[in-house]
């Protein structure tokens, strides 16, 4: 059995190599962190932390709880076994026998688990390969891979998730107080917030460290009751639910990482003044004219929108005026019109098959005779169809195709006078790659 063990126990960067985060990050085109999303519903833990990137306060705290004589053994406590008797040193139960290099071999085999039993040939095992693994593996990588794959609470594996779902922090900035705590959860990871609190408490007095004690239970009550917020970046969640498709992914993008903070916030400035208006939601897309690349994408106002998952940059909506500028185009490249060329703003009736079409005004008013200018910067309805009579209904909607919406999915007729007006739908992304 000992035998079968030792050549199962993989090599250190085996294991790294295979562990696979539950996470998923989009990045932008620096590297920087835009947006985390959990794609792993069966455990939660993060990317790989190096031990150089843990606390010195977690370690000590971690060594003092689990493994006094960690960088002396041979990856079985020997002093420890000889001094507990033989039922207790080989249970479960007790913990003093079971060094760290032990727990790593059982979290490595996925064998009986922490909270349960294990029978004298499972230790036997057990202590094989940790005798394998001290020899083959230096001491700072059972460590690291420790720390790595350990269950600290609930659904976190790992001291990233641990840290950054406890804390709110990455394991780099654990303090005495916060380590003792994660500490302690490895041997109870399901333990009451008093409880957890009562055993850091004697963890920091062991450590000499007891006027961390203080408070000690209100600050358990507070870090360790779920839902756990493991989400380190949220600045462009709905490109990452499109793009990120595999746990562990780092998909890099061509998104500017301070424009697209600065999209969000001012999507969400100019919402909150328009509150009283009842608008909710927008979104941004940012394009480079000469490349083309997309330098933010904001699919909507977040916690403003009662449709926050909905993806505006992609979601068709009615144009609108928006179309007005590439009919205005249209006319001046046909020499039918130029920009002071001046329209006819007053009331008129297009027949059609379905009858009458009577286009109005926003504010039902018609101001005469008007430039071309003027009429496109004042966004008149009439003098755009009056426009779309000249340069022809067919020739706009080839022209609109032409520059990428595809969402125009009905032949012209379909739309009629009303296109001039925005009547088709368009999505956020195919209208800004138009323009």
């Amino acid at each position: 059995m000992w035998i079968a063990a030792v050549q199962a126990a993989p090599t250190f960067q085996e294991v790294k190599s295979t562990y696979v985060p539950s996470d998923a990050w989009l990045l932008a085109r620096d590297g920087s962190i835009l947006q985390q999303l959990r794609l792993d519903k069966q455990v939660r833990r993060l990317a790989w932390t190096p031990l150089t990137d843990v606390s010195p306060a977690l370690l000590r705290a971690l060594i003092y709880s689990e493994d006094k004589r960690f960088y002396v053994h041979s990856g079985v406590d020997w002093n420890a076994v000889s001094a507990a008797a033989w039922g207790n040193a080989w249970n479960t139960k007790t913990r003093g026998a079971s060094t760290l290099t032990m727990q790593l071999s059982g979290l490595l085999n996925d064998d009986a688990g922490r909270n349960k039993r294990r029978n004298v040939f499972e230790k036997a095992g057990q202590a094989g390969n940790a005798l394998w693994l001290d020899t083959r593996w230096n001491k700072s990588q059972i460590l690291e891979a420790y720390l790595n794959l350990v269950s600290f609470r609930g659904e976190l594996q790992g001291v990233a998730a641990m840290s950054w779902g406890l804390f709110g922090k990455a394991p780099s900035g654990l303090n005495e107080r916060e380590a003792a705590l994660a500490a302690v959860l490895i041997r109870a990871p399901q333990a009451k917030p008093a409880k957890a609190a009562e055993r850091a408490c004697v963890l920091l007095k062991a450590l000499q460290r007891s006027q961390q004690c203080l408070g000690l239970e209100g600050f358990a009550a507070l870090h360790l009751q779920a839902p756990f917020d493991l989400k380190t970046a949220n600045d462009a969640p709905h490109l990452a639910v499109s793009l990120l498709k595999m746990p562990g992914q780092r998909f890099k993008t061509s998104l500017d990482f301070d424009l697209q903070r600065k999209a969000n916030q001012s999507l969400r400035r100019n919402l909150l003044q328009l509150t009283r208006l009842n608008v909710q939601d927008g979104a941004v897309v940012v394009l480079d004219n000469q490349s083309g690349e997309i330098l933010a994408w904001v699919g909507s106002s977040g916690g403003l929108s009662e449709a926050r998952e909905v993806d505006a940059v992609t979601a068709p909506r009615q144009a609108g005026s928006t179309l007005k500028p590439f009919l205005y185009a249209l006319a001046i490249e046909q020499r039918q019109l130029t920009a002071v060329s001046i329209l006819d703003d007053s009331p008129i009736n297009v027949t059609t098959t379905n009858g009458l079409y009577v286009p109005q005004n926003y504010d039902k008013n018609f101001v005469g005779p008007v430039s071309l200018r003027m009429a496109l910067g004042s966004s008149l309805n009439v003098p755009a169809v009056r426009t779309l009579l000249r340069v022809g209904g067919d020739e706009f909607y080839r022209r609109l195709k032409m520059l990428g919406l595809e969402t125009l999915r009905e032949n012209s007729d379909y739309y009629g006078y009303s296109l001039a007006l925005g009547s088709a739908d368009v999505t956020l992304l195919q209208l800004t790659n138009a323009y």
